[in-house]
């Protein structure tokens, strides 16, 4: 099944439909999605990383859990399927297709769907309308990136059990460059745009274009992974990296995401979760950047395309480090279509003919 699941798009799987072992299992998917190749022309792939992802979905055995749910990353221009995130965007799209597929019976009115992340251990609960049993993807709740409306996926985290500041510190200096390492949900590097000699309000294809940027970021980012007690992440995706800078349009911060060298063209929804509890952390670097309001557990992430709105308390404790309390955010998603894919032919040895 084709969905869009918040402003990123994939095919979604029955686990029991790919083969068991990673190797053939991945070598499926990038035939199936075109890769590598930078169009993905003969695969689902949309030729960019929010457009060429994968979920797979399965009965869970956690009590706390209805399905277990794996995200993939395929990459566009490498024969490379990553496990090493996951995605908060594809994960709207889980409880529907959980539903469509009869692994979780439909409410008369609307369902929820305890889902765990396989690729962290996190979970989520997604509650989505579902009137007379079935699943109704039209409504007029509206996120930013998608045009029109459409119904909506409200996603709830519980607290997490992981660090929210893994290096123990509100700030680390990084290549002469001060970043909060922030985890709440997703491995998140926040750093003021001001810092790296930008606005943080360029398009996005203009930071992208930025050759000494992006020497930067990269030496950020290898640094931020170790400290971050995630090795070497030179072939991964994580962490992200925000850069972040006032508010223009009445939310709490503008930013600019990288996944990993690509400026994504809005924000995902676990990086923004992220972002969110990192602009409260005391003393962190976004600390006369952000504007957040203090009695409202809401912050409005500005982004390129729009906003994202994440519900998001941390609760500081007397000794130790600051611990999420509350995550939630409301996305939406869409069936695109429900069929049969045809993999693109197993490459020939070299030199074999018809």
């Amino acid at each position: 099944m084709l969905m869009r699941g918040g402003t990123s798009k994939g095919a979604y799987f029955l686990a029991e439909d790919l083969p068991a072992e990673p190797a053939l299992r991945d070598d499926l998917l990038l035939r199936i999605m075109g890769s590598p190749d930078d169009r993905q022309i003969d695969g689902l792939g949309g030729a960019h990383p929010l457009t060429s992802k994968v979920a797979v979905i399965s009965p869970s055995a956690d009590p706390k859990a209805d399905v277990d749910y794996l995200f993939l990353q395929v990459a566009v221009e490498r024969a490379e399927v990553s496990d090493r995130q996951n995605c908060g965007n594809i994960l709207a799209g889980v409880g529907p297709f959980a539903v469509e597929r009869g692994l979780v019976p439909a409410g008369e009115k609307d369902t929820s769907v305890r889902i765990r992340m396989v690729n962290s251990g996190d979970l989520a609960t997604a509650t989505f309308p579902t009137p007379g049993g079935r699943v109704d993807y039209a409504g007029d709740a509206e996120i930013s990136g998608v045009p029109g409306t459409a119904a909506p996926v409200v996603l709830e985290f519980p607290p997490g059990g992981g660090e929210l500041l893994p290096t123990g510190n509100a700030v680390d200096v990084i290549d002469g460059v001060e970043v909060t390492c922030v985890d709440n949900g997703m491995p998140t590097v926040l750093i003021a745009a001001t810092s790296l000699d930008v606005t943080g309000y360029e398009p996005p294809r203009d930071l992208e274009e930025d050759v000494a940027l992006a020497d930067r970021l990269r030496t950020i980012r290898a640094a931020a992974g170790r400290l971050m007690g995630l090795g070497d992440v030179s072939d991964a995706t994580v962490p992200k990296l925000t850069l972040l800078a006032p508010p223009r349009d009445g939310g709490a911060v503008t930013t600019r995401t990288f996944i990993p060298v690509r400026c994504h063209t809005s924000i995902g929804v676990l990086g923004a979760a992220s972002v969110a509890a990192g602009l409260r952390i005391e003393g962190g670097v976004g600390t006369g950047i952000a504007a957040i309001d203090p009695r409202s557990d809401r912050v409005r992430i500005e982004h390129p395309t729009g906003f994202l709105d994440i519900e998001s308390s941390v609760a500081a404790a007397p000794e130790g480090s600051p611990s999420a309390r509350r995550t939630a955010v409301v996305r939406t998603a869409r069936k695109i279509f429900d069929g049969t894919v045809f993999p693109r032919a197993a490459d020939r040895p070299s030199g074999a003919h018809r």
